[in-house]
């Protein structure tokens, strides 16, 4: 690390220690609320409150989920920028005493513009406030996501510039031949998306059960054990981009690539576990391109005369996974469509995030966002 060379590789046993004695203390005394992923606090706040949000989580959230990620945390930034736009929104609506109605579309759309300008995808940003937040779609909410979306992406771009997240090569449908396996693995990544939401909150449930300390020291003291994970897989730190970048641009064997998939789950399930602060729709995507892309190689050993592509399926796989999870298939194809840009894999990239949908629906009708509610005794479906 340039900031403290003498550590070597210990700063990444460290960084997540210091990382947590900042960001525990932070949370726990000012925004309780701020740790996790964020959007089921969101969800739940538009179904039951009304849109309320207290207006000190978009600061806290800012702060803690930056510093929770710039330490190590291997969680993404879609959780903590839907919760700041959204609490944003409440308190903007809040100030102007508009109506209950009014105020949960306002924070329907602090979430929409969040996306947007954060991903660079303004569509997926109106279909994620309407599929995830309000759970309804109306002509009225769509108009107002669709401002609220635009804006904030113009906004950005003045101020940003050129946001690409992903930078990855084109890939095109060989041959229809091919769709029976992209259906194959849309279903096992419907699967995994399911096993990741389990697996999650098992390590959140077992953090719980072994910690009896004070909760604002809990992210240092678990920080130990995030940092001996990054010892031993270095590429967990932090959201993982570049690392998912280089794993559907062939640069990693299947074993490495599925050794990828299983730290990223624990990773993330740990950092959640501590009482970090993140969301789960960068790991999703982490888990789901590195094992289509170990699918694609499997697939392409198999069967040599189809002329596969890997990396293709590991496009796929990050919509697909991230569909099974958070039971979002319109969300799941637009934003692997924005972010990368490429429209040439649209018909394998539908028919994989339906079946992935369908079948992680089957197994469980609730996400990995409801069932973060569920566990606490609140059904979003019953409010409904």
């Amino acid at each position: 690390s340039p900031p403290l060379p003498g550590l070597g590789v210990w700063f990444l046993l460290v960084a997540p220690v210091l990382g947590g004695l900042v960001y525990g203390p932070l949370v726990q005394r000012f925004a309780p609320e701020a740790r996790g992923h964020g959007v089921p606090e969101v969800m739940l706040a538009v179904a039951r409150r009304g849109g309320r949000i207290p207006a000190t989580v978009a600061a806290v959230k800012a702060l803690a989920s930056g510093i929770c990620i710039g330490t190590g945390g291997s969680v993404g930034r879609e959780g903590p920028i839907v919760q700041i736009g959204s609490a944003l929104g409440s308190a903007i609506g809040q100030w102007l005493r508009v109506p209950a109605t009014r105020l949960v579309l306002m924070v329907a759309c602090g979430a929409a513009g969040g996306i947007s300008a954060t991903f660079d995808a303004p569509i997926s940003g109106v279909v994620f406030g309407l599929e995830l937040i309000l759970r309804s779609f109306s002509a009225e909410a769509f108009g107002v996501l669709v401002i609220s979306s635009v804006v904030a992406n113009v906004v950005a771009e003045v101020i940003a510039g050129d946001r690409a997240i992903l930078t990855l090569p084109h890939f095109d449908l060989g041959s229809p031949a091919q769709l029976p396996l992209y259906a194959l693995l849309g279903l096992l990544a419907g699967l995994l998306g399911w096993a990741f939401a389990r697996i999650l909150y098992a390590v959140e449930d077992a953090c719980d059960a072994v910690w009896r300390g004070p909760e604002w020291l809990r992210p240092a003291v678990g920080g130990l054990l995030l940092g001996g994970l990054l010892l031993a897989l270095p590429q967990m730190y932090g959201v993982g981009y570049p690392v998912l970048e280089a794993a559907i641009g062939g640069r990693y064997v299947v074993g490495f690539l599925l050794l990828l998939v299983v730290g990223k789950i624990l990773a993330s399930s740990l950092t959640i576990g501590i009482g970090g602060s993140g969301g789960v729709f960068a790991p999703s995507l982490f888990v789901g391109g590195t094992a289509g892309t170990a699918f694609g190689y499997a697939a392409a050993a198999l069967f040599p005369a189809l002329d596969l592509h890997p990396g293709a399926f590991g496009l796929v796989g990050m919509a697909a996974v991230f569909a099974g999870a958070a039971h979002a298939p319109i969300t799941a194809v637009l934003i692997v469509f924005e972010l990368t840009g490429d429209y040439a894999l649209i018909l394998p990239l539908m028919a994989a995030v339906v079946l992935a949908t369908g079948l992680s629906n089957l197994v469980s009708r609730d996400n990995i966002y409801t069932l973060k509610l569920l566990r606490r005794g609140i059904d979003l479906a019953a409010a409904t």
